[in-house]
C-alpha cells in the first residue's frame, strides 16, 4: 500500500446504547480514515465526500479494533508445523527439564522455520506485538536466541517484539547467569527466571540475581512463577519488595503467578494492591480447574493483566491456539463477562489496555495521530467480536497491511 491512502466504509464504535440505566448495546458509525506514513491522519463520516485523488480501499463496513498483543509465548521450542505429538507424562519439572535437554538439540534445526510459522499464525489472528520467552541455558547456549532473532527479523516492519532471556533449567540450578547476561547484550530485552524456590532452591539469591541483571542492563523482568502455597507467596512478596527497592516500577511481569489461585481472598487482594501500586503486570493463559486465577480481582487492584498463549503444542503442553481473541472469549466465559459492557471492555486484556470505548462509553480509539495498527473483523461491535470470536479479515501494523486482504 501507498504511504498515503484512504480506508473507506470502516465501522467504528461511537458510544453505548442505554436502557433502564444499563448498557444495552453499542452505537457504531461508518467512517472513512486516511492513513499517512503509518499514522491515522484523518477520520470523517460517510456523509462527507473524499476530496482527494488518493487511493481508496473499501472496507465494506467491517469493524475496526486495536490490534492484539501476544504477551507470553515460546517461539523457540515447539512441535508446531511438524507431526502431532502429545505430551510425555512426567512426575516433576525436573523430569521435564531432563527430557528437554535431550529434545532441544533435535528441535534446533527447525527452530527458525517453526518460529516464523507461529508468527504468521498469530499475526493472522490479529497480533502485531509479541513477547517471546527464549531458552537460555547450557544445552542451548545462545543458539535459540539467534534462531528467534532471525525469525523476528523476517517480520521486521510487520510486528514489534520483546525477547525474554529465559533460563528454563534454572538460573542458578543450571549456572546460566553469564549466558543470560550475554543474551541481554545480544538482543534480549527482559531477564527471565523460573520458580526461585522449587527450581533454583534459593529465593533470595535467585531473585537478587535477576534484579541485578535487570538493573545493570536496563532491562525488564518477566519471571515464570508456578510455585504455590507459602513458597509461592514468599517468592512473590520478595519480588515485590525488590521491584520497589530497585526502582523497577512498570518493568516487572509475573507470568502465571499461580500462588493467587489458592490464596486466601483478603491476602491475595493485599498483595495485588501492592503490585498494582508498582505497575507490575501478570501474564496469564486463563487457566481453568484448580489453577483458576482471580484475574478480575487483580485488574480491580491495578495489576495489568495480559492474556497469553504460552505453549503452542510442545513438550510442555499440547494446547494453545495462538488466537488472542479466543483467549479473551475464554476469559469472558470463565468470569461471567456476558453483558454488553463487560464483553466490550474485555478486549483490553489482549490489546495492551486499549479499548474503542471507555467504561463510560466515551470514544477513546481511534483518534487522529494514533498508530495505524488495527484489525478488521466480521462483527457489529467489540462485544460480539469477543463473545463470538469473530473472523478476522485483515491486519495492519503501522499503516502496513500485514495479513489478510480486502
Amino acid at each position: 500500500m501507498n504511504a498515503s491512502y484512504w480506508l473507506t466504509n470502516v465501522r467504528l464504535e461511537q458510544g453505548y446504547d442505554m436502557e433502564d440505566g444499563q448498557v444495552s448495546g453499542t452505537k457504531t458509525k461508518i467512517c472513512h480514515l486516511r492513513i499517512e506514513n503509518g499514522i491515522i491522519a484523518e477520520i470523517i463520516g460517510t456523509e462527507r465526500d473524499i476530496q482527494s485523488e488518493t487511493v481508496k480501499y473499501d472496507c465494506k463496513e467491517l469493524l475496526m479494533l486495536p490490534s492484539f498483543e501476544e504477551a507470553h509465548i515460546h517461539l523457540d521450542k515447539t512441535y508446531f508445523d511438524g507431526p502431532w505429538k502429545a505430551v510425555k507424562p512426567v512426575s516433576s519439572i525436573f523430569e521435564r527439564i531432563e527430557e528437554e535437554k535431550l529434545l532441544l538439540p533435535k528441535l534446533l534445526p527447525m527452530a527458525r522455520q517453526q518460529a516464523e510459522s507461529i508468527l504468521t499464525l498469530i499475526q493472522g489472528y490479529g497480533a502485531t506485538h509479541v513477547r517471546t520467552h527464549c531458552n537460555i541455558e547450557p544445552t542451548s547456549g545462545l543458539q535459540r536466541l539467534e534462531a528467534t532473532k532471525q525469525a523476528l527479523d523476517t517480520f521486521s516492519g510487520k510486528i514489534s517484539s520483546e525477547i525474554v532471556a529465559f533460563p528454563q533449567h534454572g538460573l542458578l540450578l543450571s549456572d546460566s547467569v553469564q549466558l543470560v547476561k550475554q543474551s541481554l547484550a545480544e538482543g534480549a530485552t527482559h531477564v527471565g527466571g523460573v520458580d526461585p524456590f522449587s527450581v533454583d532452591g534459593n529465593i533470595e539469591k535467585s531473585l537478587q540475581t535477576i534484579v541485578e541483571l535487570a538493573v545493570l542492563n536496563n532491562a525488564g523482568i518477566d519471571i515464570h512463577l508456578h510455585d504455590r502455597n507459602e513458597a509461592g507467596k514468599q517468592a512473590l512478596m520478595r519480588l515485590v519488595d525488590l521491584t520497589e527497592e530497585a526502582g523497577l516500577q512498570g518493568k516487572v511481569t509475573v507470568s502465571h503467578a499461580f500462588w493467587f489461585a489458592g490464596a486466601q481472598p483478603q491476602e491475595a487482594e493485599e498483595v495485588a494492591k501492592r503490585m498494582g501500586s508498582l505497575g507490575m503486570s501478570v501474564a496469564s493463559t486463563v487457566p481453568i480447574g484448580k489453577m483458576t486465577m482471580p484475574l478480575p480481582m487483580l485488574t480491580k487492584n491495578g495489576v495489568a493483566v495480559k492474556l497469553a498463549t504460552d505453549s503452542l503444542t510442545d513438550h510442555w503442553s499440547p494446547f494453545g491456539s495462538g488466537d488472542q481473541l479466543d483467549k479473551a472469549g475464554r476469559f469472558a466465559e470463565l468470569y461471567g463477562y456476558n453483558d454488553e459492557l463487560s464483553l466490550s471492555q474485555a478486549i483490553s486484556f489482549i490489546t495492551g489496555g486499549i479499548t474503542p470505548l471507555d467504561s463510560k462509553g466515551q470514544q477513546v480509539w481511534p483518534k487522529i495521530g494514533d498508530d495505524a495498527s488495527f484489525v478488521l473483523l466480521h462483527a457489529s461491535c467489540t462485544a460480539e467480536a469477543v463473545a463470538r470470536r469473530a473472523a478476522r479479515q485483515a491486519v495492519w501494523y503501522q499503516g502496513r497491511l500485514v495479513s489478510g486482504s480486502l
